[in-house]
């Protein structure tokens, strides 16, 4: 491998583990927020993306270019040149006159700063928790992971205690609440998932208002106080403990699920080539045409939407 290309994440890390990990999901609401707060990330957002026109598409194609980083080996930096190309032309002046381009390295570094995180949050609230040596591995495995992508290392901390005091600035004096964040939230009348298509709509509207009500709860737990005040949510010492049940409940029911059953198709294909059961060269795995972008919108470079096989 060239010198200057990082050695790609492999089964012995903890990334491996958690970022392909289904439960993932239940922290997309909190990573999509977190990101969007961000006043560059927000603006692009706001005037770039159709994420409110197909959310449940958006989310599950994302996992697969975005885990590919992680997951997909030699062919990692491939993956994160694409993740790249997805992000050129998003740029933009917000509505307060700043200037923003998602690659700017601070901009992209917080968006990765969140995948990061997420991965804490899976393991700390979601899968039993891992301490504070799991979370200094983790810390050095997303320097690797980041690297991938070629940008400057300039806004990356330089250890597990200096990323720290970088996430507690970031949530206390740069992050905003803005409408693509509302937005993000705003899910009460989101649709049915790609999964439950068969369900008749008038069914799952009652259904869909349970769930979004309780993802919002679930996320609002997970946020640091500082983003919590910045939004105007309340939590409670009976929410905090609701939560942790919550949590140890959800550990419980996945240990009941097969190893690779618990992990994305992108992540779940990786596991089986490191056991020698899929071979290491066989194509990537890709997004299933049900989470495709409209038509009028592939063919765009900003769109990940592989040709269907």
């Amino acid at each position: 491998m060239a010198a200057d290309i990082p050695e790609p994440l492999g089964p012995d890390s903890l990334a491996w583990k958690y970022v392909g990990d289904w439960r993932g999901v239940l922290v997309a609401l909190w990573a999509g927020s977190m990101q969007n707060m961000h006043p560059a990330l927000g603006a692009g957002v706001e005037q770039h993306s159709r994420f409110f026109e197909e959310r449940w598409q958006r989310l599950f194609r994302s996992l697969y270019p975005i885990s590919g980083v992680v997951y997909d080996g030699p062919r990692a930096r491939g993956t994160a040149l694409e993740v790249l190309g997805y992000h050129q032309r998003i740029k933009g002046v917000d509505a307060r006159g700043r200037r923003y381009h998602a690659l700017d390295p601070d901009t992209y570094y917080w968006a990765h700063s969140t995948f990061f995180v997420s991965t804490i949050l899976i393991a700390d609230h979601l899968a039993g928790g891992i301490g504070e040596a799991g979370k200094r591995q983790l810390f050095d495995e997303h320097i690797q992971w980041y690297r991938m992508y070629g940008l400057s290392m300039r806004p990356v901390p330089e250890s597990w205690e200096a990323f720290q005091l970088y996430w507690k600035r970031m949530c206390a004096d740069v992050l905003e609440d803005n409408n693509a964040t509302r937005d993000v939230l705003d899910i009460a009348a989101i649709g049915r998932p790609p999964f439950l298509l068969w369900l008749p709509a008038p069914m799952w509207r009652p259904i869909g208002k349970l769930v979004a009500r309780g993802f919002v709860w679930f996320t609002t737990g997970l946020y640091d106080r500082e983003v919590r005040d910045l939004l105007g949510y309340t939590w409670s010492e009976r929410d905090a403990r609701l939560h942790r049940r919550a949590g140890k409940a959800i550990n419980a029911l996945f240990k009941l699920v097969p190893h690779d059953r618990r992990y994305h198709p992108r992540a779940r294909a990786a596991w089986r080539a490191a056991r020698g059961e899929r071979a290491a060269d066989a194509e990537l795995v890709e997004t299933p045409p049900r989470n495709l972008p409209p038509l009028s919108e592939r063919g765009k470079p900003e769109h990940y939407a592989p040709e269907p096989r």
